[in-house]
C-alpha cells in the first residue's frame, strides 16, 4: 500500500481538514466492541444517506435527527454525499453538521475494494480520526471464464490484506450479501473467504432483503453460518412481482414486502447480535430512493415513510422473541 497509516498524524491532519477551525473534537481510534446485550432495547438505526442526497450536510443532519434515527449512515463514493476525492475537505464538514444534531459519526458506505489506491487510504485513515467505525465495503461479481473456488481463494488473500489495514486504523470493513451474480449472494461463499478472520476487522454487512431474494426459505441457514461475522446490518424490504412479464423483486416498505422481520429479530436476539443497523428506502420516493439530488414529491412525505419504517422497526424489534 501507498501510505502507512502511522505516518498520518493527528497534527497533520488537523492542519489539512481544518477541524479546529470547524470546532470539531477529535475522537480516539475506534476500538472493537462487544456484541451489547440482546436484551436490551438499544437497537442503534442509523438512515441511509443516500436518500437524503437532495439536502446539505445540515438539512441532512437536521432530518435524521429530527426523525429519531441514531445516526447516518453516509455515503463517501463517487455521487454520494462526499466524494472520495474530497474526503479531507468534506467528510469533516459532514460530520460536523452530524455532531451539532447529536448524531455520532459511525457508519460509511463507500465502495473500497482494496485501499490500494491513495483515495481509498486517505478515505479510510480520515473516517478512523473522525470518529467512524464501520465502512461498508465496494462489491465483486464473479469472472465468468475463472473457477469459482479460484475466485474464492483470490478474495481471501486480498481480504486479509485489507483486514490487517483496518486493524491499524481501528476500523471494521463490511462487505454485503446483495442479489445477482455477485460474490456473497449466497452468503455461503462470504463466509468461505472470512471465516478464519477472527478481528472481525473484515465482516459481513448482512442484508435480510438480498439474503431472502436469493435464500427464499432457507436464508435462515446463512444467518446461522455467518452469525459470528456480522459487523452491520442492512434492512429493507420486497415482494415477488412481474414488470412487464418479467418477475422481478419489487421493493416494498417495510411490512409490506416477504422479510420475516419478526422472526429474523428473533433469531438476531438469540444469538446475541445487535449491531449498527442501516436503513434502506428503495421503493418509490420521488428519486431520494435512487440517491437523486433533485426530487418529483415534497420532502414532507419522504421523511413521513422514513418515520414509518423507523417506528415498524423499532416496535417490531421489540415484539420480537
Amino acid at each position: 500500500m501507498s501510505k502507512d497509516p502511522k505516518l498520518f498524524s493527528r497534527r497533520g491532519f488537523i492542519q489539512k481538514s481544518g477541524l479546529v477551525t470547524a470546532g470539531i473534537p477529535l475522537m480516539p481510534m475506534a476500538n472493537s466492541l462487544p456484541l451489547a446485550s440482546p436484551n436490551k432495547s438499544n437497537l442503534k438505526v442509523h438512515l441511509f444517506s443516500k436518500h437524503l442526497q437532495f439536502l446539505n450536510y445540515f438539512d441532512m443532519s437536521e432530518a435524521a435527527a429530527d426523525m429519531g434515527f441514531d445516526g447516518l449512515d453516509l455515503t463517501v463514493r463517487p455521487h454520494g454525499h462526499v466524494q472520495p476525492d474530497q474526503v479531507i475537505e468534506k467528510l469533516p464538514k459532514a460530520v460536523e453538521a452530524m455532531l451539532n444534531m447529536g448524531l455520532q459519526p459511525d457508519l460509511l458506505t463507500t465502495n473500497i475494494l482494496d485501499a490500494q489506491r491513495d483515495t481509498d487510504v486517505t478515505l479510510l485513515q480520515t473516517a478512523s480520526q473522525l470518529g467512524f467505525k464501520h465502512y461498508r465495503m465496494g462489491w465483486f461479481k464473479y469472472e465468468e471464464e475463472k473457477p469459482i473456488p479460484l475466485q474464492i481463494k483470490e478474495l481471501t488473500d486480498r481480504f486479509s490484506k485489507l483486514e490487517k489495514f483496518n486493524a491499524r486504523l481501528g476500523l471494521k470493513g463490511s462487505y454485503q450479501n446483495h442479489a445477482g451474480k455477485y460474490v456473497g449472494a449466497p452468503i455461503w461463499d462470504t463466509y468461505q473467504i472470512i471465516k478464519d478472520f477472527t478481528s472481525r476487522h473484515i465482516g459481513s454487512q448482512y442484508d435480510i432483503r438480498h439474503a431472502v431474494v436469493e435464500g427464499g426459505s432457507s436464508w435462515e441457514l446463512g444467518l446461522k453460518l455467518i452469525k459470528n461475522h456480522i459487523n452491520t446490518i442492512a434492512i429493507k424490504d420486497f415482494k415477488w412481482g412481474q414488470v412487464n412479464g418479467v418477475w422481478k423483486p419489487i421493493n416494498t416498505p417495510l411490512g409490506e414486502g416477504m422479510v420475516d422481520f419478526k422472526r429474523y429479530f428473533t433469531l438476531l436476539k438469540k444469538y446475541g447480535i445487535q449491531v449498527p443497523v442501516s436503513l434502506h428506502l428503495e421503493y418509490d420516493l420521488g428519486g431520494a430512493e435512487h440517491g437523486m439530488s433533485k426530487i418529483s414529491i415534497d420532502r414532507k412525505e419522504i421523511f413521513k415513510q422514513m418515520k414509518k419504517d423507523l417506528t415498524y422497526l423499532k416496535m417490531t424489534w421489540e415484539q420480537a422473541g
